[in-house]
Order: structure tokens, then sequence, then C-alpha cells
């Protein structure tokens, strides 16, 4: 693995983030955008993901980054939860709720990978 010198470089967070993309697109569709606690909680989980890897780079040390990173990998879960609500509503169809799904499943991959990654090894920050 390659130094990371900030969140930004961390592959698991810029495929988050167009995971978020893809969330906002999808739950912008009039009939699940009027479904508003499902679209915030979707929504907050995705940005969840996101935000859990950034915060924990942020961090003093490993074991924080490790705490972070597993709140992420939680907030994918969230995610691919509501995904079904979503699909069981009829607000996405078969194939959107298994393209955003499977972003779902691979940044949670790739989420653990970098938490075993970062328990075992010391990475050095540059800040």
């Amino acid at each position: 693995m390659g130094k990371i010198e900030k969140f930004e470089d961390i592959e698991a967070w810029q495929k988050a983030r167009k995971l978020v993309g893809e969330i906002y697109r999808v739950s912008s569709r009039a009939v699940f955008f009027r479904d508003y606690a499902l679209k915030d909680q979707i929504r907050r989980a995705g940005i969840s993901i996101m935000a859990n890897i950034a915060e924990g780079f942020g961090r003093r040390s490993n074991q924080e980054f490790a705490n972070f990173l597993n709140y992420s990998h939680g907030s994918a879960a969230e995610v691919q939860s509501h995904l079904y609500i979503a699909l069981d509503q009829q607000y996405i169809d078969e194939k959107c709720f298994k393209a955003i799904y499977q972003m779902c499943d691979e940044v949670s991959k790739m989420v653990l990978g970098l938490h075993n990654y970062v328990i075992t090894h010391k990475i050095h920050k540059t800040h």
C-alpha cells in the first residue's frame, strides 16, 4: 500500500464518494424523494461511510482509525438494509438495487481490508 497523505488518497473513500453520488441520484426520484424518512436515512448512512473514513484518518492513532473504519463498515450495511426497503416499496427496481448493493459491498470490503491493514501495520500519516 502506498503512502496515504490525505484522506482523499484512500481508494475506499473515493469509491464511497461515488456510492453517495449514486444514492443521491436515485433518492432524488419523485417517488423516493417523497419518503422523507427513508431518503434522509439512506443518505445519512452513505455520508457516514465517507465521513468515518475521513475522520478516522484524521485521528492520532491506528486504533482510532480502525475504530472509525468499523463505523464506516456498519454504515455500509445500513445502506444495504435501506436498499431493501426502497426495493420493497418500488422506489427502485431490481437492477438499480443490485448495482447500488454491489457498490456498497465493494466499499465495505475495501474498508475491511483497510481496517485489517491499519491494525497490523504502522502507517505514517502526513498532515
